[in-house]
C-alpha cells in the first residue's frame, strides 16, 4: 500500500525505535493531527495473550475519566421498575418486546449500546446474528447485561469504553480526541492501561504487555514507555 505524501512526512517526525514517555506520546500526537476533523486518539497494546486459552480471552469495559469526546445513544431493554430507572437515568430509547421486534423488522440501529436485563436475553438472543456482526450484542463482561441498567446507562454516558482481545492477542481502544487537553489523555490513557494490567490472567509466562502505542484516526503510531504506567 502506497503511503500519502501527508502520512510520510509525518511519520519522518516520529522518531524510529524511540520511546516516548506518555506525556511526550499523547503531545506527538496532537502534533501529528492535521486533519479537518477531531481525530479520535486510539491506543493499541501488543500482548502476550494465547487466545486459545479462554483465561487468556479478556474482554471488559472501562469509564474514561474525562471521557471519549463521543456521545452515546443508548437503547434499554428492560421491564417495570428498571425501564423507569433507565429513562431517569438518561437512556435514549427504552423499551422491551417491542424494540426487539423493531430492530428484527426494521433493521433499526440508531444507536450505539444497547443494555438489557438478564430476563430480557433469551428473546434478544433471537436476532443475535443481526446484533453480534455489529458488535452491539449485550455482555455481562462489559456491563451491558446487568440488574442496574440505572449505572450501566450513566457510565456509558460519561465515557465508558469497551475492549477485546483480537485473534492475535493485541487490544485496541479509544482514549478521547485530539482536541482534549494532553492532561485529561494522559489521565484516560493511564485509566485504560492500568485497567488491562490489572485483568492480567495468572496463566501467562513472562512479559504480560510487549509494547504500547498510540496514534490519532489518520495518524502514525507513536510507541510509549511502558515505565510511563504504576505497574
Amino acid at each position: 500500500m502506497k503511503k500519502s505524501k501527508r502520512y510520510t512526512s509525518l511519520i519522518e517526525k516520529v522518531e524510529k525505535n524511540k520511546v516516548y514517555t506518555a506525556t511526550e506520546a499523547i503531545e506527538l500526537v496532537k502534533e501529528l493531527s492535521n486533519t479537518k476533523f477531531d481525530e479520535t486518539v486510539e491506543v493499541a497494546m501488543n500482548m502476550n495473550l494465547d487466545t486459545k486459552k479462554a483465561d487468556q480471552q479478556l474482554r471488559g469495559a472501562i469509564v474514561l475519566p474525562n471521557g471519549t469526546g463521543k456521545s452515546q445513544t443508548v437503547l434499554v431493554l428492560a421491564k417495570g421498575d428498571q425501564a423507569k430507572a433507565a429513562k431517569d437515568a438518561g437512556a435514549d430509547y427504552v423499551g422491551d418486546v417491542d424494540m426487539i421486534e423493531k430492530i428484527e423488522k426494521e433493521s433499526w440501529f440508531d444507536y450505539d449500546v444497547i443494555i438489557a436485563t438478564p430476563e430480557m436475553m433469551p428473546m434478544l438472543g433471537k436476532i443475535g446474528k443481526v446484533l453480534g456482526p455489529k458488535g452491539l450484542m449485550p455482555n455481562p463482561k462489559t456491563g451491558t447485561v446487568t440488574t442496574d441498567v440505572a449505572k450501566a446507562v450513566t457510565d456509558t454516558k460519561k465515557g465508558k469504553v469497551e475492549y477485546r482481545t483480537d485473534s492475535y492477542g493485541n487490544i485496541h481502544g479509544i482514549v478521547g480526541k485530539v482536541s482534549f487537553d494532553t492532561e485529561k489523555l494522559v489521565e484516560n490513557l493511564n485509566a485504560f492501561v492500568n485497567a488491562i494490567l490489572k485483568v492480567k490472567p495468572t496463566t501467562v509466562k513472562g512479559n504480560y504487555v510487549k509494547n504500547i502505542s498510540i496514534s490519532s484516526t489518520m495518524g502514525p503510531g507513536v510507541k510509549v514507555d511502558l515505565n510511563s504506567f504504576d505497574k
